[in-house]
């Protein structure tokens, strides 16, 4: 939420003395440890939104648990299932494991993401904060002849807002209609 001439500021935890201070990552540290964690990821390999939907869609009875259960038990039971299913029980259970297990990195990634993306956002409106107060008083000075090296920069922010207010057209493709003659009916 954008809040004229107020900065929202993500509350920290206060450390104590005795408590050793971990030194902050630059933003090109972490992609670079991102990207090295990726790396290691053979499986992680990106998906179109329409497969993500497919696959999904497929997997949906294997969050049932017992579904999975009844399953690995059905495995268990003879070759003749084990053999084209590509896994005996202990596989299964083995890939189940892996599952629920890679569903807390899923979870633990997606809350270091929020906590990212929050905090971009509030440096977002901060620069906000300081566009509009830097405008303001800007225009403030306007009036005084000897700050007239504002005003270029105030023009031009004026200039620049103008245009962001303007709503841009929806420009569609027109597809012309064809002409299908009108025979009378009889």
């Amino acid at each position: 939420m954008y809040i004229k001439n107020q900065t929202l500021n993500p509350t920290t935890p206060v450390q104590s003395v005795d408590t050793p201070q971990t030194p902050s990552l630059t933003p090109a540290a972490i992609v670079e440890q991102l990207r090295a964690i990726s790396s290691q990821l053979p499986e992680a390999t990106p998906m179109t939104p329409d497969q993500r939907e497919t696959v999904r869609n497929h997997a949906r009875s294997a969050r049932s648990g017992e579904i999975l259960q009844t399953t690995i038990s059905l495995v268990g039971t003879t070759d003749a299932i084990s053999t084209p299913v590509g896994h005996d029980a202990d596989g299964v259970r083995q890939l189940c494991d892996d599952s629920n297990r890679w569903a807390v990195v899923e979870d633990e990634l997606r809350a270091l993401l929020n906590g990212v993306s929050s905090a971009n956002l509030v440096r977002r409106q901060q620069l906000a904060v300081i566009a509009d107060t830097a405008y303001g008083v800007g225009v403030q000075l306007l009036r005084n002849p000897e700050h007239a090296a504002v005003v270029p920069h105030v023009l031009e922010l004026k200039r620049l807002k103008g245009l962001a207010r303007r709503k841009k057209a929806v420009t569609t493709p027109q597809t012309p209609i064809p002409e299908v003659p009108v025979t009378p009916k009889a």
